[in-house]
C-alpha cells in the first residue's frame, strides 16, 4: 500500500486540494476513486498512473470523467510515499509543459524543505 499526501507551499497553501474543492462533487468521486486505486494496487494499471519521460521522476494520475481529463502530477518520496504536487484539467494529448515544470519545482521544494527540517 501506497501513501498519498499533497503538496504544500511554504505558505501553507494546498494547490492540488483547491484545484479539487473546484471541481463538482461527480468528478471529486472519481479522482478519489482512482487515488485509492492508485494506494492500494501492488501493480497499477498504465492507463491510471505512470511515469513520465524525459522528467525528474515526475508521475501522473490519469482520470477519465466522461470527455473530460485531469491529471494530477507527483513523484515519490521514498518507496512508498507519493506527494502530488499540481492537478490540472487536460485540453491537448501531451502533457503541457509548463505543469511538468511546475510538479519538478514543487518536487525540488518539497525536498529542500524536507531536508532543512530534519
Amino acid at each position: 500500500m501506497r501513501i498519498i499526501k499533497f503538496y504544500t507551499t511554504s505558505a501553507g497553501r494546498c494547490p492540488v486540494q483547491e484545484h479539487l474543492d473546484d471541481l463538482p462533487d461527480k468528478t471529486v468521486q472519481k479522482i478519489a476513486w482512482v487515488l485509492r486505486v492508485v494506494r492500494d494496487l501492488d501493480r497499477v494499471p498504465a492507463n491510471y498512473f505512470k511515469k513520465l519521460v524525459n522528467t525528474d521522476d515526475i508521475w501522473e494520475v490519469r482520470i477519465d470523467v466522461g470527455r473530460n481529463t485531469f491529471r494530477l502530477l507527483g513523484f515519490f518520496d521514498g518507496q512508498a510515499m507519493i506527494v502530488l504536487t499540481n492537478a490540472f484539467q487536460k485540453k491537448a494529448q501531451q502533457t503541457p509543459p509548463a505543469e511538468i515544470r511546475l510538479a519538478e519545482e514543487r518536487k525540488a521544494d518539497h525536498i529542500r524543505r524536507r531536508q532543512s527540517h530534519g
